[in-house]
């Protein structure tokens, strides 16, 4: 069985993650959003988000951090964070928001975009059968795997499965083999040791650009 074969029995053919995209600009304070961060929030595709409806939508026992994470943004900084946002049907979704400083042309930044991803079990179903049948040959490194599991687990504050999903879904999105994106993080680690705001830095760029110059990919 290819590696991709394998992989497709851990994720599921047609029940990918739910990761959507998301853009926000200095210059008129405009946020953006795909599709399926419209529907994570449970609104229709097309709907426009401003900075008081993404407010109202984080939970209460999380409002307040979030709340200092968007100001910094709006004010130039950059913005990560895992936390719960609460649907228009009352639903908690567990999310992990990463994100990179948005240039134009000539290098100025112009504002911020990344990714949601959804970390919530109702998300996809984690296959746990097929997972524990498949992974020894799939991750041939098991211990690099384990050791960027880690490391996203200290910087954004998630579970080992939610850590481990993170990365299988880079792997899904950019073809990269989830060794090589493994690899990438752990590269990352001694640089940033110690320093939890730049090791989070760091790991956004890192799981935004893994995939950059790389030839290794699933097949």
């Amino acid at each position: 069985m290819t590696e991709r074969a394998l992989l497709e029995r851990v994720i599921g053919v047609g029940d990918p993650m739910a990761v959507g995209r998301f853009r926000f600009r200095f210059a008129d304070r405009r946020w953006e959003w795909s599709d399926e961060v419209a529907r994570m929030h449970g609104y229709p595709p097309g709907t426009v988000p401003t900075t008081e409806m993404l407010l109202s939508h984080k939970h209460p026992d999380d409002r307040d951090r979030v709340a200092a994470m968007i100001t910094s943004v709006e004010d130039s900084g950059a913005f990560s964070s895992h936390h719960r946002i609460i649907d228009t049907q009352g639903q908690v979704r567990d999310v992990l928001v990463v994100s990179e400083p948005l240039s134009d042309v000539d290098g100025t930044v112009i504002g911020t975009e990344g990714y949601y991803i959804d970390l919530s079990d109702t998300a996809a179903e984690y296959r746990r059968e097929a997972l524990d049948s498949t992974l020894p040959v799939l991750l041939e490194a098991r211990v690099v795997i384990e050791q960027a599991k880690g490391a996203l687990m200290l910087a954004y504050g998630v579970s080992a499965d939610q850590a481990f999903r993170v990365l299988r879904w880079r792997s899904q999105d950019t073809n990269v083999k989830l060794r090589t994106i493994a690899e990438r993080v752990v590269a990352a680690l001694p640089t940033v040791a110690g320093d939890e705001v730049r090791l989070r830095t760091r790991l956004d760029h890192v799981l935004l650009t893994a995939h950059e110059g790389v030839t290794d990919t699933v097949g």
